[in-house]
């Protein structure tokens, strides 16, 4: 990183849409709901709803307040969809792909020894399944989830509680995500953000500026941990032979 910036201690990553391609998940929502845009609805409508919960001293898990929010749309879609059914159209959630960028990015964050750890919205089952599923597991020294503090993000109280499940102050910690409100909540919480602008994310204009902002993992590890100037040279030099003719 820069010489004014410090490594952080611990990196915390939301896992959809940060880790994993929701795009399965977008497709299954938007053929049900006879709407290929329906999925953004979908999402929104969801976080309101666990963020009325969290508010409201209740909760629920990620995945039944998303078969509800999912009945909610179909009815106004005059669709019928009963709870079973809904919860089927979403099961794909786990069997979610990662980006392409996500694994080399952390193959090379873990070489260099960071603390890698994940916080979501979902329950603490169906997250470690995704990342079995993604083959991301492996690299994660805790899978944690809002299922244990029973509020969502972006409430204050998560991102302390995760800090303290990893035994740092929150300011030790960065918080890697795609989304702006995550990477808002978390910088109001005191911890350090890093925004990944996965297509169609944008950050809060409202919210204080993340200290890293990039377009995927790999940029993000990047910025880190930056290739020397000899190690890039060399790379170039490996490329541009490798594309030149092999003689005549």
């Amino acid at each position: 990183m820069g010489d004014s910036l410090t490594l952080p201690s611990v990196l915390l990553f939301d896992v959809n849409e940060t880790l994993l391609d929701i795009e399965p998940l977008q497709k299954a929502v938007g053929e049900v709901l006879l709407d290929n845009d329906a999925a953004t609805l979908w999402f929104t409508t969801m976080l309101q709803y666990s963020l009325v919960m969290t508010v409201s001293d209740q909760y629920a898990s990620f995945g039944d307040i998303g078969a509800a929010v999912l009945q909610m749309l179909a009815r106004n879609r005059n669709i019928v969809l009963k709870p079973d059914d809904a919860k089927q159209v979403l099961s794909v959630i786990r069997r979610l792909p990662p980006h392409p960028d996500v694994q080399p990015a952390l193959e090379r964050l873990k070489a260099r020894g960071i603390r890698l750890a994940t916080l979501t919205n979902s329950a603490q089952e169906a997250g470690e399944a995704q990342l079995r599923h993604a083959g991301l597991d492996g690299f994660f020294e805790r899978m944690l989830s809002v299922e244990q503090p029973r509020q969502f993000k972006p409430h204050r109280a998560v991102y302390g509680w995760a800090a303290a499940e990893m035994g740092v102050a929150p300011s030790e910690c960065m918080l890697v995500a795609a989304h702006g409100w995550d990477v808002a909540g978390a910088k109001w919480a005191g911890l350090r953000t890093a925004f990944i602008a996965r297509e169609g994310q944008q950050m809060f204009p409202l919210a204080e500026t993340p200290e890293i902002d990039t377009a995927d993992l790999l940029g993000f590890a990047e910025k880190l941990f930056p290739t020397p100037a000899n190690e890039a040279t060399t790379a170039l030099t490996t490329m541009a032979a490798g594309s030149s003719p092999r003689g005549t």
